[in-house]
């Protein structure tokens, strides 16, 4: 049941919350701190000189599950580029475990509070969500829906702006 409803949430046929759908845009230069799932950090900061790709998802969201191959492979095949994943739902981090022994991934994946999620990334509108950040740290773009290795690397090549 809570994976339905909060589906609909983030379909926007339920407010999340009073102003969510409100929020405002992540700053130009976000921060980003997390605790990984494996018990490691992620400090956005720390990734300056890189190509980011920050990615909300939930292991209910098919299209998040269709796109994390995608997120994958583009992170292998670049090493100008960090991703991270932020799990944007109630769930243990024993059951996102067992869930990523079948989705395996080779990217960082972090928990984030549905209801508190890291102040400079706000609550997405809907999943997946994913920012892609420049090496100078600036917000370069932004995708609401699944994001292919092609239109990463194009909007990568355009300096992040819509190729």
């Amino acid at each position: 049941m809570k994976h339905w409803l909060f589906g609909m949430v983030l379909a926007g046929w339920l407010p999340l919350a009073a102003g969510a759908q409100d929020a405002s845009p992540a700053p130009d230069v976000p921060e980003l701190r997390v605790t990984t799932l494996e018990g490691g950090s992620f400090d956005l900061a720390e990734q300056r000189g890189r190509w980011v790709v920050v990615n909300y998802w939930a292991t209910w969201c098919s299209p998040c599950l269709k796109e994390m191959p995608d997120l994958d492979a583009f992170s292998k095949s670049r090493r100008d580029v960090r991703v991270i994943g932020l799990a944007y739902e109630e769930i243990g981090p024993d059951e996102l475990r067992a869930f990523l022994r079948e989705h395996p991934v080779g990217y960082p994946v972090a928990i984030v509070d549905v209801f508190e999620p890291p102040a400079d990334f706000p609550a997405p509108r809907g999943l997946p969500m994913t920012w892609l950040i420049a090496p100078d740290g600036r917000v370069a773009r932004k995708f609401l829906g699944p994001v292919s290795v092609q239109e990463l690397d194009a909007a990568v090549a355009a300096g992040g702006g819509a190729p």
